[in-house]
């Protein structure tokens, strides 16, 4: 495929590439390099054919959802199974050779508890009426002060002070 020529990556073929480098996780700077033209290249032909902005689109959803699965995941909490595996020697069924095989000698299941920083980085995203650290009150109604020396004027201010 010749680098740079719009009409190659509006191929199958050429979208596949396309699809797949930003699966990959590749950004948009580096999905223009590996195709030959500069990123603002990428960004007119974008905007010009829907089929290149579709395939780019498409491998990016596939990254973003598993990035999402992970973080709730890590947010919750999970268990897995740590296995070890070992080589040791058993005798063939067959042939009653002693052979060397690799077998699971232990299997422990663990848990992570979940993480803080991402249930906090969770919440603030998929919640923000709720999680933000700015929440925005608003107020109606009047405030009323009651102010006993709101009519005197600044000579019978002045006078109080004096006095006192």
């Amino acid at each position: 495929m010749a680098k740079g020529k719009y009409h190659d990556w509006l191929t199958p073929e050429g979208l596949l590439k396309l699809e797949g480098w930003a699966r990959d996780g590749l950004i948009d700077e580096q999905i223009a390099l590996n195709m030959g033209v500069k990123r603002q290249t990428l960004y007119d032909w974008k905007n010009k054919f829907p089929d290149i902005s579709d395939a780019l689109k498409k491998g990016k959803e596939v990254v973003d959802r598993a990035v999402e699965n992970a973080l709730l995941k890590r947010a919750l909490g999970y268990q897995y199974d740590e296995v070890t595996k070992e080589a040791v020697k058993q005798q063939d069924d067959e042939t009653g050779e002693w052979v060397t095989v690799i077998a699971e000698t232990k299997r422990v299941t663990k848990e992570v508890q979940g993480d803080t920083t991402a249930q906090i980085f969770w919440l603030k995203n998929r919640r923000p009426d709720k999680w933000r650290d700015k929440q925005e009150v608003q107020h109606s109604g009047s405030v009323d002060v009651n102010n006993p020396y709101a009519d005197l004027t600044t000579d019978e201010l002045r006078k109080l002070i004096d006095s006192g």
